[in-house]
């Protein structure tokens, strides 16, 4: 099935041009409809606009509170003929409103390895705590923060003289390939969610048998489940 993506982001805007390009190279089975933003400057309006995607930019401070700022999101939503809706870098919590409306459907990348380290700075206290391995986790939303089931994991190292833009850099780099991977098995059917588990189901469509979970199935920087084509 195509996804009909809207896209929510606060800032450069690169998960979603990682998104855009695998469409355009036919890798992800998709039409990005709408991009939008609370941050009427920021960098992803102009990847938009570079890519033909519409946009909406509204800063939230205009909203009274958090519910009428998401239902003004809904209504632009639902308008585009979205039916997926990913967040690319959006530094707000969604209300339960926005949630229940698109419950399953809406997906995040966090720059950590969940849960270890969620919120804001997910890449920064990571670096603190001290820990020689990060990464970045696509997950789907729930009403927790940061709290839903993960669909795929990457892992890359620490090195001693990283500091945040460094291990960010790197961490960017495989967010840019396991969004569009997560994408397209959602768009192929191929995602079960089973309590705090997301199973990855086989491209052949036999539901009842998983695919490998095992490690033979670790691309070389420790993905997991692996990489298909990207």
């Amino acid at each position: 099935m195509t996804l009909q993506i809207a896209a929510l982001a606060s800032g450069s805007g690169s998960n979603v041009r990682s998104i855009v390009a695998a469409i355009a190279e036919g890798r992800l089975d998709a039409r990005m409809r709408l991009v939008l933003t609370n941050k009427p400057d920021a960098g992803v309006l102009a990847v938009a606009r570079e890519a033909g995607v519409p946009v909406w930019a509204r800063s939230h401070r205009e909203y009274a509170d958090r519910e009428s700022y998401d239902r003004e999101l809904l209504e632009a939503i639902r308008a585009s003929g979205a039916d997926t809706v990913v967040l690319a870098g959006y530094m707000r919590l969604l209300s339960s409103v926005f949630v229940r409306a698109f419950q399953g459907r809406i997906l995040n990348v966090h720059p950590a390895v969940l849960p270890s380290f969620p919120g804001v700075r997910g890449a920064g206290d990571a670096l603190a705590y001290g820990v020689r391995f990060s990464g970045p986790t696509v997950h789907f939303v729930d009403e927790a923060m940061d709290g839903g089931p993960v669909i795929i994991q990457a892992v890359v190292p620490v090195g001693q003289s990283d500091d945040e833009s460094a291990l960010m850099a790197r961490i960017h780099a495989m967010e840019h390939r396991i969004y569009p991977q997560a994408l397209q098995w959602l768009a192929e059917g191929r995602l079960r969610i089973e309590g705090r588990k997301v199973l990855l189901l086989p491209p052949d469509g036999g539901g009842e048998r998983l695919a490998s979970q095992g490690e033979d199935s670790f691309g070389p920087w420790m993905v997991s489940p692996a990489l298909e084509g990207f």
